[in-house]
Parts: C-alpha cells; sequence; structure tokens
C-alpha cells in the first residue's frame, strides 16, 4: 500500500466517525458570499456557542443552486441531508432548532434532501430525483457543494490524487492514448480533441515543455470555470499534473484572471498544502517526477482567453494574439512547446485516467463525449451551474433544470457560447446540444454560458450588447476586427434609433462574412455571431425596426411611444409626480395625456401606476 492510499484510508475512518455527529454547511462559493452567506455562518457560530449544541459546523463551495443562495445543509444522525435555500441570519436560529432539536424539517425553506444511505424525510425531492437534478450528471461538479475545497483530506478521501498515481505507474503514450479514448475534447470553446492535442506536445521537440491552464473566465454571465477552482482545485491541479507527466513538462501555469481572488486564494492554499505532503513539487511520490505550478492572475482583457494572447500575457507583453503557425504545441511559452487547456478540460482528467477511457466515452454522443458543466442565466427560474450529458436538448434545460421561463412567460431565444456565440430560436429547442449541432445551427459551445430570454427581449438590443462587448474588448492589433466590429455596431445603434435604412441588413452581412474570414483570432473571427443568427432567425425584428421603425419587444427607447388609455386612467396624479421632464399632464381624477415630444421613454409612469393605464407601443 502507498503512503497515499495509507492516507486515504486514514482519513475515510475519520470521515466513517463523523457520519454519527449533527452537521451543519454552508455554501461558501463567490455566489453564496454575495448573497450573504458570510453573516449566516457568523449566526451558525453564535447560535452553537450561545446553546452548547452538539454539531459539526463546516463550509463548502457553490453547488450549483445559485437561485436559492444563501444555502445551508442540515444533517440529523441517522437522517438524510437537507440543503435549504434563502437562508439569512433572521431565520437560521429557527431554521437550526427545527432541524436538528425537533427534528422537523422547515419545507418551506427545503430545496433537496442527499441520502447516502441515510433514512430519507417526506415532501423533500430526494437530490437525484428533484427536477434541478434529475437529468444532471456528477463528475467535473462532484466535490461542488459535498466537500470543504480548503481541506486536502476531502479531495483524498473523494479519490483525489489516485488519478496522477495511477499514471506514474502507466507508460506516457498510454496516458495520452486514454485520452485519445474517451473521446475528452477542449471544454474551452473550440471542442479540439484533447488526446491529440497532448500528442503534438508529447511529439515535439524541445528541451523544456509547459503545461498551461487557461482560467481567463471573460464570457458575460458565465462561471464555470471560477466554480470549479474555488470548490475542487486540486482537481484542476491534479489533471494539470497528468497531462505535465504525459507531455514531458515540469512546469506549469494557471492563468486566472484577477477577478477571481477567492479562486485565486484556494488555488495557492492547495498548491501549497499539496507540495507539503509531496504531491507536486520535487520527486512526486517516489517517482522521481517533478511538477512545480505559479499562478499568473491577468488584468480581465477578454482577449487574453485566446491561448496565444494568454501566453503573451504570461510573458509580461501585451495581451495580443499571435500569427499562426506555428501553434503552442511547438512554440508556446516562452517559445517552447505548451499544452494548453482550460480548467473544466483538466478537472475531467482525473476521473478519465481513474475510470478508464471508456468510462467518459459512455456519456454524451459519437463526436461529443462526457458531460458538459453549463451556466444558464437569463429570464429563468433557476439560474445557477449544471452539469449534463452532451447530448441533452435545450427543452430539457429550459423546463427542467432551469425551471422555465420567470414569470410564465414565453421563451424565445438563448445565447450559447457568450459574445461571440449565437441566439437560437424556438424552433430550435429539440436541439441535441453537442459541438457540431450547435455549430450547424449557427452558435458555438464556447466555454458553456447559456442566457435564456423571454418574449420581451429584443434581439436587436441582444445582438448590439454582445457586438459592443466584443468591440469594446477587440485587442486593435488587426483591422477585419478592430475597424469591421465598429462599423457594425453603428449600423446596429443606427438601426435601433429608428435611423435604418434596408441596405443596412445587406452591409451587416457583408460586413460579418468579412471580419469571420480574415480576423487574426477566434475572438473577431466569432465576434459576427449573434448578429449572423439573429439575422437567420429573427430577420423580421430587423424589418420592423427598419421599415416600420418599431421595436416589437418594446425595447428600443427612440422607437417606443408611451400612452395613456383614457378608460383606464383614474386621474391620480401619480404618474405627473413620477415624470422627470413633466411630460404627463391632466386634471385630477380626469385622464391624463402625455407629451410625445417631451417624453424621454424613461418608463417611470409604467413602473407607478397601479391601474394599467399607460402602454407602450
Amino acid at each position: 500500500m502507498s503512503k497515499l492510499q495509507e492516507m486515504r484510508s486514514g482519513i475515510e475512518e475519520q470521515y466513517k466517525s463523523k457520519q454519527d455527529r449533527a452537521r451543519i454547511v454552508v455554501g461558501m462559493g463567490t455566489c453564496g458570499i454575495a448573497a450573504g452567506a458570510g453573516k449566516v455562518m457568523d449566526a451558525i457560530k453564535a447560535e452553537v456557542e450561545k446553546t452548547g449544541m452538539d454539531v459539526d459546523v463546516d463550509f463548502t463551495s457553490c453547488i450549483g443552486m445559485c437561485f436559492a443562495e444563501p444555502v445551508v445543509e442540515m444533517m440529523s444522525p441517522g437522517k438524510a441531508s437537507v440543503v435549504y435555500g434563502g437562508v439569512s441570519p433572521d431565520n437560521v436560529v429557527q431554521l437550526m432548532k427545527s432541524h436538528l432539536v425537533d427534528e422537523t424539517p422547515m419545507l418551506d425553506m427545503a430545496q433537496i434532501q442527499i441520502l447516502g444511505g441515510a433514512k430519507p424525510y417526506a415532501d423533500i425531492p430526494v437530490m437525484e430525483k428533484s427536477g434541478y437534478y434529475a437529468q444532471q450528471v456528477r463528475s467535473v461538479t462532484s466535490r461542488l457543494g459535498r466537500t470543504n475545497p480548503e481541506r486536502i483530506e476531502d479531495y483524498i478521501a473523494t479519490g483525489g490524487y489516485a488519478g496522477i498515481e495511477k499514471a506514474l505507474s502507466m507508460d506516457r503514450q498510454a496516458i495520452i492514448d486514454e485520452i485519445k479514448k474517451s473521446g475528452l475534447r477542449g471544454r474551452g470553446g473550440g471542442g479540439f480533441p484533447t488526446g491529440t492535442k497532448w500528442q503534438f506536445v508529447h511529439d515535439a521537440v524541445g528541451d523544456k515543455k509547459f503545461i498551461v491552464c487557461n482560467a481567463d473566465e471573460g464570457d458575460p454571465g458565465a462561471f464555470m470555470d471560477r466554480s470549479v477552482l474555488e470548490g475542487d482545485p486540486h482537481a484542476v491541479l491534479e489533471g494539470m499534473m497528468i497531462a505535465a507527466y504525459a507531455i514531458g513538462a515540469n512546469e506549469g501555469v494557471i492563468y486566472c484572471r484577477a477577478e477571481y481572488p477567492l479562486a485565486i486564494r484556494r488555488l495557492n492554499m492547495a498548491i501549497k498544502v499539496a507540495e507539503e505532503m509531496g504531491i507536486m513539487g520535487e520527486n512526486i511520490m517516489g517517482s522521481g517526477f517533478n511538477f512545480k505550478v505559479r499562478i499568473k492572475a491577468g488584468a480581465g482583457a477578454f482577449v487574453c482567453g485566446e491561448e496565444t494572447a494568454l501566453l503573451n500575457s504570461i510573458e509580461g507583453q501585451r495581451g495580443m494574439p499571435r500569427v499562426r503557425p506555428p501553434f503552442p504545441a511547438h512554440k508556446g511559452l516562452w517559445q517552447k512547446p505548451t499544452c494548453l487547456n482550460n480548467v473544466e478540460t483538466f478537472a475531467n482528467v482525473p476521473n478519465i485516467i481513474r475510470n478508464g477511457g471508456d468510462w467518459f466515452a459512455s456519456m454524451g454522443t459519437e463526436k461529443s463525449k462526457g458531460s458538459k458543466v453549463f451556466c444558464i442565466t437569463g429570464k429563468i427560474n433557476n439560474t445557477g451551474l449544471c452539469e449534463v450529458p452532451m447530448g441533452i436538448t435545450l427543452r430539457d434545460l429550459v423546463y427542467n433544470i432551469a425551471g422555465g421561463i420567470k414569470d410564465g412567460k414565453k421563451f424565445k431565444a438563448v445565447q450559447s457560447g457568450g459574445p461571440s456565440g449565437g441566439c437560437l430560436p424556438t424552433e430550435k429547442l429539440d436541439l441535441s446540444i453537442d459541438y457540431e449541432n450547435l455549430g450547424q445551427a449557427g452558435a458555438i459551445m464556447g466555454s458553456g454560458g447559456l442566457v435564456f430570454m423571454d418574449e420581451t427581449s429584443c434581439m436587436l438590443d441582444i445582438a448590439k450588447y454582445f457586438l459592443n462587448f466584443t468591440q469594446m474588448e477587440s485587442c486593435g492589433k488587426c483591422t477585419p476586427c478592430r475597424e469591421g466590429t465598429k462599423r457594425m455596431l453603428e449600423i446596429l445603434e443606427r438601426i435601433c434609433e429608428g435611423n435604418g435604412v434596408p441596405e443596412d441588413i445587406d452591409n451587416l452581412e457583408r460586413l460579418a462574412r468579412v471580419i469571420k474570414t480574415s480576423a487574426l483570432c477566434a475572438l473577431g473571427q466569432t465576434a459576427p455571431n449573434p448578429v449572423l443568427t439573429t439575422l437567420k432567425y429573427f430577420r423580421d425584428e430587423y424589418e420592423a425596426h427598419i421599415n416600420e421603425k418599431r421595436c416589437p419587444a418594446g425595447v428600443c427607447p427612440a422607437l417606443l411611444t408611451y400612452t395613456i388609455l383614457e378608460d383606464k386612467c383614474v386621474g391620480c396624479g401619480v404618474c405627473i409626480k413620477a415624470c422627470p421632464v413633466g411630460a404627463i399632464s391632466g386634471e385630477k381624477k380626469k385622464a391624463h395625456v402625455i407629451d410625445p415630444k417631451t417624453c424621454v421613454k424613461c418608463g417611470a409612469c409604467v413602473a407607478k401606476c397601479k391601474f394599467d393605464a399607460i402602454v407602450k407601443a
């Protein structure tokens, strides 16, 4: 038995002994902390100290239910764990008494229960059967919300570092072959076969090779990598170690955006303790293999998510893409062969080596294997993080996992792949989500961000928002991206302001084609996607804006007209007080009127009217 196996055996025994004690675990990911989890933790500790309650208090990361934060898990001995949502310092004392003392769960706050062989409670959905989790798999996210990310013992007790232990006994080529067999594709957006990339670097000639982890997650509404780094930092480190051993590297860099301070702190803690235990550093587990990792904090430039711009930034240069070829596999960091994958890709590797490539390949579709972590945001009921098998349909994501569209409104579109992705309409709800199908539909997988929209969303406004983002984030190195996205944005702004002309549609399409085929890097090449897909699926909205000077969704201010309905207005005067420019007039108890020339279309009057007497069109 190896030293690590002995350690794991001892840790597992310690954990078994803890099952006879009551337990409280607070979700302390960034989302939980932002929602007030720190104050909840303080209130729990204060109550335990005050009452002398015999209970273990711990913290974990985000379990994925961002819509329910702050989240607290409670367990009485012999009973299932119950995960509560919407916990606050005001209700935590009552919750502790009810669950731990009276052994009566508070059903109105209970989200799910986690059995683990313990006796279940009635009327609370079991995690595996709940709507949110029923179609999910827990692979990359298996420890999120289940272990303490700042304790290496938790990682080891749940199979951690068994992958690198196994890999060190394997031939380097055999490791690469296992990754190839798994069908794992890069989860950073491009979907390039991971095993093939590793093979290129393995075969490349060089006296020094590097492993680089791309943690520069910059898509609006995306937090997959952040959640994994905060909740399971050792998995990413282990994946990098296995990759390094396979390709012959002894040094790694994690490029993480500085806006992720909690992720960086937990990564540094993980590196430090792994080195202290001899799992990372010199002569790992007595194998003669050396591997050191350092963290480079990025300054927040979206373009640094592009691999060559990222490498430039690590080297201290301006974050601008390089001309390819040569590719990083042959000339990467400091012109040395470099293997560059993103957080989720590396986090998959330990499970693949431990369980085998066939295990991973058994999930997903023919060409898109395994599971995928998605961030689901926008106008849905259950915003958060989910991990699903490749091939799940958009309909399942929207109506089962995401809990449907908010306020009973209709699904209109989903933006897949962030600013570089595309908008897919209602008729694509039964689309099987994988790299090929999304690409054929005009979108991309991206890193896994999905932003859902309802009937109140203007698709031109959405396209303008994402194009504005990519235009601002353009590094400016190549003319097609620097100038082309600016011209496209100007056309969109003109249309939304009511000054569009019919030829604007042709000009948008022509500019988009030029930019896609001539921009230097993927940022520019994919920047037109939101415009192209909205033109493809929502062309009628463009035509309404241009030909009728009307925004069908009622979003674009310049194309709106506010009107007070005489039969509904009671003349209360609330709208007069709400209007910031004095555009509304009228006598008390008589129908009021809005002066369209003075009205700035802010919507304040609509928000204040209690009689639905003001409409916009």
